[in-house]
């Protein structure tokens, strides 16, 4: 009997691989997976241009979530990784989901309606700063120094000029909508300290569970409001949807998780800042977008920000 239990505990280790590593313990390999997260979802913004053109939001985020979902599943059946069907789990991939992404990309999409999206991003880039305040004042999960506010603070300085310092005329004339662009951006930084609690679960188990979850709540309002069958999306439309799905959705998330657990909350929302300047150049690339002035020196200041946001302190006080 002893030996049997044995069996079925290496069974369901080799089955499910958690998200967090060894506490402390950071090498470059680290750094290039925060550094893939920074580039899978700074396509979002140019995909996310092309995708709208012809596709409605709901039934384009619906659509890429269970895009998403189903090359997840697909490996994972490949891998022969159990899915959870206990409520407990299901329960953590629904909140993880509705405040990591439903809530906030229905928000932001409205909000867009009114705020230019040069104001947009200045202001979606304070998720970084409000991680280090709710895990300074609240949470207290992990070391929230001063060397890490320094740093968001710089990446959100470095943002404003790589978007330009005229997106900052703009900000307070649609208050309300501006009011929701930060309020989903509180909800981005809750999502990353929820994100500890699904430290249990495989990575990919996560992500997978969170994006058949999030597509499926916006399925039946999806064919209530946009009636998908109706509508005449473009082939430019629907290769940006899937290829959003399975590299901003898919292997995003999962990136997202991995360096969660392997970076903590506040070094993993410093990609955040990262994916600025990448995203401004897949727009100059993909859609022939001009090339920002300060962009130079906005760079510095996101490069600077980010180092310090994610080089231990230890390493600092040697140097």
């Amino acid at each position: 009997m002893p030996q049997s239990t044995s069996e079925a505990g290496r069974a369901t280790a080799s089955a499910s691989t958690p998200l967090r590593s060894m506490p402390g313990v950071r090498s470059w390999r680290d750094y290039a997976l925060l550094l893939a997260l920074a580039c899978c979802w700074s396509s979002t913004y140019p995909l996310t241009k092309l995708a709208l053109d012809t596709i409605p939001p709901i039934t384009f985020i619906s659509a890429r979530s269970l895009i998403a979902a189903a090359f997840l599943f697909a490996i994972l059946w490949m891998r022969g990784v159990r899915i959870p069907i206990d409520a407990k789990a299901w329960k953590l991939f629904a909140t993880q989901q509705l405040i990591n992404s439903t809530f906030p990309f229905l928000i932001i999409t409205w909000s867009q309606q009114y705020v230019p999206a040069s104001n947009t991003v200045v202001l979606a880039s304070t998720t970084p700063i409000f991680a280090f305040l709710i895990t300074s004042l609240i949470t207290r999960h992990e070391p929230a120094t001063l060397l890490k506010l320094v740093g968001a603070i710089l990446g959100l300085a470095g943002t404003t000029l790589i978007v330009g310092l005229d997106a900052l005329h703009g900000l307070g004339s649609e208050i309300i909508a501006e009011i929701a662009i930060l309020l989903a951006t509180i909800s981005f930084a809750c999502a990353t300290i929820f994100g500890l609690r699904l430290s249990d679960y495989d990575p990919m188990v996560v992500a997978a569970g969170s994006l058949l979850f999030g597509g499926m709540i916006l399925l039946p309002p999806s064919l209530l409001i946009d009636q998908p069958w109706t509508l005449q999306p473009t082939p430019r439309a629907i290769v940006a949807t899937i290829i959003m799905g399975i590299v901003s959705s898919a292997l995003g998330l999962l990136l997202f998780y991995i360096c969660l657990g392997r970076l903590g909350t506040l070094t993993t929302n410093a990609q955040g800042y990262l994916r600025i300047p990448i995203g401004v150049g897949l727009s100059v690339l993909l859609l022939g977008e001009s090339v920002p002035s300060n962009l130079a020196l906005g760079l510095l200041l996101v490069m600077a920000g980010v180092a310090a946001m994610t080089v231990p302190a230890e390493r600092w006080k040697r140097r």
